[in-house]
């Protein structure tokens, strides 16, 4: 079996950052979205967690309102977490997603105490979570890739081609991809720091930078709003001879296998076939790219 890393990709950036500027949901909304402390679904002896859920018809699920994994728009919850949860969740006999709020490292802890019965924001899988909380399967993993300008005019490709092209390349600050650019051998000197997403895009479009590197799935929501960029096709870079996949999943509280396991039954029907994984989340920016090779294991990811 392949030996898979567990980069923690997105621990590395504020997770705000993503959206350059992350949507805030309304006051009122929040208030509303919240849930007391009681009545967690746990294991009561009548059918475990699912059970229970499925009696109450709706299941507690947490975001950190970031696009495109999990935010709110108006009164709706969207995102690639809480589209492919609603799926699964329907499947199961439960139709009801109610959200809650929280700042991303609040998620876990929230989730421990109660105060919902599933993350639904993307997180990475690494052996450090694992330790606190059940992952799903990986929902998808987040291939690299480089926003360029319109026309790709240094036909980059990946970050061997950068490095021959002599280019200076753009990543975000605190975050894991100048290890990848050092890592295939661009000099430090062709690498150029910033802070946040719109930095990036506004460097490439300026010349100050010919690539901005980040993960596909970002760099496409970015592109949205950047007419004068592509984004070149995800390629995965490798850190001393292992490809970087930075996998995310749903988080279920410890006790909740039975719900666990019976989420990752139908998880498995939409990751096994492509055209369906893509027509729920294309509109979020996954594309076939992101679908997590089925040898994969959350298992492997947590051993580290």
């Amino acid at each position: 079996m392949a030996n898979y890393p567990n980069p923690s990709r997105r621990g590395f950036l504020t997770r705000t950052a993503l959206l350059g500027g992350a949507l805030a949901a309304p006051a009122a909304l929040t208030a509303c979205s919240k849930t007391d402390d009681g009545g967690a679904a746990t294991p009561d002896g009548k059918g475990g967690v699912l059970a229970k859920l499925k009696d109450q018809g709706f299941v507690r699920v947490a975001y950190a309102n970031e696009a495109p994994y999990g935010y709110l728009e108006g009164s709706d919850l969207k995102g690639e977490a809480p589209t492919l949860h609603r799926e699964i969740f329907t499947a199961l006999g439960i139709d009801e997603l109610r959200p809650t709020l929280s700042e991303w490292d609040g998620l876990i802890p929230g989730l421990q105490a109660g105060k919902y019965d599933v993350i639904s924001a993307g997180m990475a899988i690494t052996p450090e979570r694992c330790a606190k909380a059940l992952f799903s399967e990986p929902e998808f993993i987040s291939p690299t890739a480089m926003m360029v300008k319109k026309g790709n005019p240094d036909n980059l490709t990946d970050l061997a081609s950068a490095k021959t092209a002599g280019i200076t390349i753009g990543v975000m600050a605190g975050a894991v991809e100048a290890d990848y650019a050092e890592g295939a051998g661009i000099d430090s000197g062709k690498i150029k720091t910033l802070q946040k997403p719109q930095d990036g895009a506004d460097a490439v479009k300026s010349g100050r930078v010919q690539a901005f590197l980040l993960t596909g799935i970002s760099l496409r929501w970015l592109a949205k709003t950047n007419p004068d960029t592509q984004v070149t096709d995800p390629f995965l870079p490798e850190l001393d001879g292992v490809k970087q996949y930075s996998p995310g999943g749903a988080v279920f509280r410890q006790g909740s296998e039975d719900l666990r396991d019976a989420f990752n039954t139908e998880l498995k029907k939409i990751t096994g076939d492509r055209q369906r994984f893509t027509s729920l989340l294309g509109q979020y920016g996954f594309a076939e790219t992101e679908v997590p090779p089925a040898e994969l294991t959350t298992a492997t990811l947590c051993k580290g």
